[in-house]
């Protein structure tokens, strides 16, 4: 039989074994095994770009983004240049993709709203979008023209003012055609090439060229995700990126080479991807290790995706769909498929995932693409209180309240109280100050109609 001479590509644990949960935890407990010089090495950057401007960040990506770049911004003869050097069945395909995952993001907008009191309150909200976001494409090992959709789209559905993008060079220079093409039909203002924690720092803090953005979304390389964790407060940005990641759940309804080529197409982004199977069936977890193996042999990315799976892989085969679902919830992964005969049932079980891909003929590919949700999706275990990105995130809300004098009459007393409990006797004396002057009113209203019945 196959499964007795090929070797297994990814550890199985089974449960009740010890390591069963030994491995289990190291998986979920994968953001703490970062490398704290990469955060050194970003702070380094940011700082040199934040005192040096141009000039430091023109040398910054020469250095990293290896590429002689002279000028950072992309130019409108440029752009158009390289939208015309797109094919037209690529041009078709980015365009459809771009309508597909607008139409989503344009079903729910958060709006302004206000409610009223009897008594005299007026509150709500505000809602506006923010006036400048920065998107980061990544590059370097591929090229990502649906993360240019996927970043900017919800932006532009919004009417962010001013969208801006950050993207590594290629050795030449130049952006890529793809990419320069989705930036326009996801509504980009503005393209520069600048990749790595230099951009990040470019955005955040601004330069001679770079604008200033408010807030800074994308996924990135370990660098940059360390740079926007620093950078945070100065601007807002997204939840954090890390490595991509991708649970399956399988049961024996599963194809096994379907099931390995999902795990494949995370395994090939990066080598730092994690790549996990759930099964409850033994057959389905030798015959995804005979596929793995098998489809590795013909994958063009077979390098990456093998470091991959050595590093981030493993398969647990449990007893049931329920302790598959608890182990899919404790590892949190940013795609989850549920690769089972009832998906649909299946799907009410999950508590912690960025998207779910429901069923057998969902690969993760689809909702990486084109399905609509959004490919930036919450990494490393924090599904477990970040959301996909939306239209929210480039949104802002401002509260407003107002209280006319006979509701603070009402709830004054009360104010007062909280105050004392906290110890900030300031806090009360604003109010009492507005209550003798109500309560003075009052008695001059009462003392006047008092005057008029004498009269």
């Amino acid at each position: 039989m196959a499964s007795r001479t090929t070797k297994a590509i990814l550890p199985v644990y089974k449960t009740g074994e010890p390591r069963f949960r030994t491995a289990l935890k190291k998986l979920i407990d994968r953001r703490e095994q970062e490398d704290p010089s990469v955060e050194k090495t970003a702070r380094k950057i940011l700082d040199q770009v934040r005192d040096g401007g141009d000039d430091a960040l023109l040398a910054l990506v020469r250095k990293y983004d290896r590429a002689p770049v002279s000028v950072l911004e992309v130019t409108p003869q440029e752009w158009d240049d390289g939208v015309e050097q797109v094919d037209a069945a690529d041009r078709a395909a980015i365009g459809k993709a771009a309508m597909r995952v607008r139409e989503f993001h344009k079903k729910r907008i958060a709006g302004s709203w206000e409610m009223r009191e009897e008594g005299g309150a007026f509150m709500g909200h505000r809602v506006r979008a923010l006036e400048r976001v920065g998107i980061y494409v990544p590059g370097g090992k591929a090229a990502y023209p649906s993360s240019v959709i996927m970043n900017a789209i919800p932006a532009s559905v919004v009417e962010v003012p001013e969208i801006v993008m950050a993207t590594p060079p290629q050795a030449d220079g130049s952006i890529r055609p793809d990419v320069l093409i989705a930036a326009r039909v996801a509504g980009v203002h503005r393209v520069f090439r600048m990749g790595g924690a230099q951009a990040i720092g470019a955005l955040a803090f601004g330069t001679e060229s770079v604008p200033r953005v408010d807030k800074i979304v994308g996924p990135g390389n370990q660098y940059v995700a360390a740079a926007k964790r620093l950078v945070f407060g100065r601007v807002a940005i997204d939840a954090e990126a890390g490595p991509t990641e991708v649970l399956v759940v399988a049961d024996k309804t599963a194809t096994p080479a379907w099931v390995a080529a999902d795990l494949l197409s995370q395994a090939e982004h990066d080598e730092q991807a994690g790549v996990v199977l759930v099964t409850t069936s033994r057959s389905i977890a030798t015959r995804v290790q005979e596929q793995l193996a098998r489809q590795l042999k013909g994958l063009e990315r077979a390098k990456i995706a093998r470091q991959a799976l050595s590093k981030g892989g493993a398969i647990f085969v449990v007893k049931n769909l329920e302790e598959a679902m608890d182990v899919a919830n404790a590892y949190a992964p940013e795609h989850l498929v549920l690769a089972v005969n009832d998906a649909d049932e299946t799907l009410r079980l999950v508590e912690n995932a960025g998207t779910v891909l429901l069923g057998h003929y969902t690969p993760v590919a689809v909702g990486d693409y084109l399905a609509g949700p959004n490919h930036v999706l919450p990494t490393g275990g924090t599904a477990r209180f970040f959301s996909p990105l939306g239209v929210d995130d480039f949104l802002k809300r401002t509260a407003f309240v107002r209280f006319d004098p006979p509701k603070l009459r009402e709830l004054g007393a009360d104010v007062i109280r909280l105050a004392e409990l906290e110890g900030l006797p300031g806090h009360g004396q604003s109010v009492e100050l507005r209550l003798q002057k109500i309560r003075r009113a009052r008695r001059e209203r009462e003392a006047a109609r008092a005057a008029e019945v004498e009269l």
